[in-house]
This record gives structure tokens, sequence and C-alpha cells, in this order.
């Protein structure tokens, strides 16, 4: 069965405010969705209801076939969500987080493996420095090689190039496209132009911003 992520009729409020209403698509194995729209307009709102982070008003979200909330453990270990927040420990080494991260999700890795990765995303000369010593933009590409040990078949990613430079942005797009060309899903918010397979993109514009942020 091809893996498949289905949303119909979805509405979210906040306080009196529609801000998701009557949404539907469908994404499967092998493509991805580009998430667009002002600030405010519910892009990472509707990211965190895919993760099963917040519950919908009304409306279905279902992978492959079933109810997430019907399924929450098996889909959790489908999902690699990242948000916003990087997630890292402060006194921790870029190594130490992607190995406590790991382990978390059940996915343990050793400390040469993260070394690997961490050089794969342009960061084998920061490994072993504390994170809070890290740039933000290195900090976010430690949050961001967590990818590289992920077993998960769907990946959401909120605003995921922010403060990234032009090599780590091109390093993060090629491992993108990777994932799709091994049948993963992808569903990312973003501002600016990506460079992956255009003939497995979808695009979704959420409307006019109702909140600032």
């Amino acid at each position: 069965m091809t893996d498949t992520l289905q949303v119909t009729q979805l509405h979210y409020r906040r306080g009196l405010h529609p801000l998701i209403h009557d949404l539907s698509f469908q994404l499967q194995a092998g493509h991805w969705l580009q998430l667009q729209g002002p600030n405010g307009s519910g892009k990472t709102t509707l990211l965190r209801l895919l993760a099963g982070l917040l519950p919908a008003d009304s409306g279905r979200i279902t992978w492959n076939g079933r109810s997430i909330q019907s399924q929450r453990i098996p889909y959790q270990a489908d999902l690699h969500y990242l948000g916003h927040i990087n997630g890292l420990k402060a006194e921790l080494t870029a190594i130490e987080n992607l190995c406590w991260s790991a382990a978390i999700q059940g996915t343990p890795i050793t400390p040469a493996t993260a070394h690997q990765i961490l050089h794969t995303f342009g960061l084998h000369q920061q490994a072993t420095r504390p994170s809070y010593t890290l740039s933000q933009g290195q900090q976010r590409r430690v949050a961001l090689a967590r990818l590289g040990y992920s077993q998960a078949k769907l990946w959401l990613l909120d605003e995921p190039f922010n403060a990234l430079d032009t090599a780590a942005t091109a390093q993060l797009q090629q491992h993108l496209t990777q994932h799709l060309e091994q049948g993963g899903l992808l569903l990312l918010s973003t501002h600016q132009p990506v460079d992956l397979p255009r003939t497995r993109q979808q695009q979704l514009t959420l409307g006019p911003a109702i909140f600032d942020a």
C-alpha cells in the first residue's frame, strides 16, 4: 500500500476566529507539499494539527486510511516534526544532542554515527562544541541533522531554511530530495523558493493573516 496522508474538510478556530476552514488535500509517497501564506495565516497551526499536537474542531486527518487519533503510537513512529524551536540542550555538544534525541525517539545512534551525520550537514568542526556556543544557523543545522538518522516516512518541517546560509540550504535540499526518492513524504512551510523535484510538488496557500504570529 502506498503511504498516504489525507486531510478532509479540516476546521480549526483560535478563539472566535476561523484560522483553517474546510481544508482538504492528499499527499502520497514520494511527493511533497509546499505550504505558503503570510505570517499568521495558520501554517504552523496546520503543521501542529498534522503532527497530532493540536485537536481539530472538525474534519479528519488520516494516515494510510486510518485516523491519526486512532493510531497515535504507530503514527508518531512514522512522523518526524520539526517546528520553530530547535529543541537542543544548550550544555550538550552537537554530537551529544543528536545521540540524546535519537535515543528518545527510539533510534539510538553511536557518537561516531552522530559525527558522520553532522559532517554531512557541514558541522564536523562544531561537533564537539556546546550548543550554546553555536550561531543560530549552526543550531538550526544541528536540529535538521536529526533527519540524518530519522526512519520516519512523513516529514513535517516548519520553516526549515530559516537562518541557513546558501551552502546549508543546498545540503538540506539534497537531503530532502533523497527522502522523496526513497518514497518519503514531505510537507514544509517556507517563504522562499525550494529546489526540489517539481513533478512531485503540490502547493497550498493559506489565506490572509488573522494573527500577528
